[in-house]
């Protein structure tokens, strides 16, 4: 139970940047830090991110590297897709189903094919990316802005995996079911609202 504390707390201090970050003054910001600070903003890409990390760890095995790596990877490209001004039609949807989605695989504790999990977690992020690179401030540069929100996705990330490892070390992996629950509810709350 202390390595579970331990863990929960280190967790929690990673967030301090971020919520810092998160009430700035409203000023100019640089490319990495507005791309760091954007996912923090919006509890889609927050709940999204963590259950992705939370899945990794529920599927264990090579998901635990290859589902964040894939994320971030087909994000980029999604990003890619926007600053070059392609379309990518219900973004919004996406999101908002990435949230639902993700939320009741944890809850079911969904064990799908690691390709099959790859290609939902690919099709996820597309339009997290999409919706990223459509957001880039006009004053910042694309690349500096790309990396930081792939540094702030990979801390979720992170934070969703330490997590779900740390529960699944005794008799608590059932919580990571029940944070699937509660990422489910977030996502019905986004739906309705």
């Amino acid at each position: 139970m202390q390595y579970f504390k331990f863990q929960l707390f280190i967790g929690l201090l990673l967030l301090v940047p971020a919520l810092v970050l998160a009430h700035g003054d409203g000023g100019a910001m640089s490319g990495w830090g507005a791309g760091f600070a954007h996912p923090w903003h919006g509890a889609d890409h927050v709940l999204a991110m963590l259950a992705v990390g939370l899945w990794a760890a529920q599927l264990g095995g090579r998901a635990v590297w290859a589902l964040p790596l894939t994320f971030i990877t087909l994000m980029l490209a999604g990003g890619v897709l926007a600053w070059w001004g392609l379309e990518l039609p219900y973004v919004e949807v996406g999101i908002v189903t990435s949230v639902l989605v993700l939320g009741l695989v944890l809850v079911a504790a969904l064990r799908l094919p690691l390709s099959l999990s790859l290609g939902l977690v690919a099709l996820f992020a597309l339009f997290h990316g999409h919706a990223h690179g459509t957001e880039l401030p006009l004053a910042v540069g694309a690349f500096s802005y790309s990396l930081g929100f792939v540094g702030a996705t990979a801390l979720l990330h992170g934070l969703g995996l330490g997590l779900g490892l740390a529960v699944q070390q005794g008799t608590l992996g059932v919580l990571t079911r029940w944070a699937g629950g509660l990422i489910t509810l977030g996502g019905l709350y986004l739906v309705w609202a």
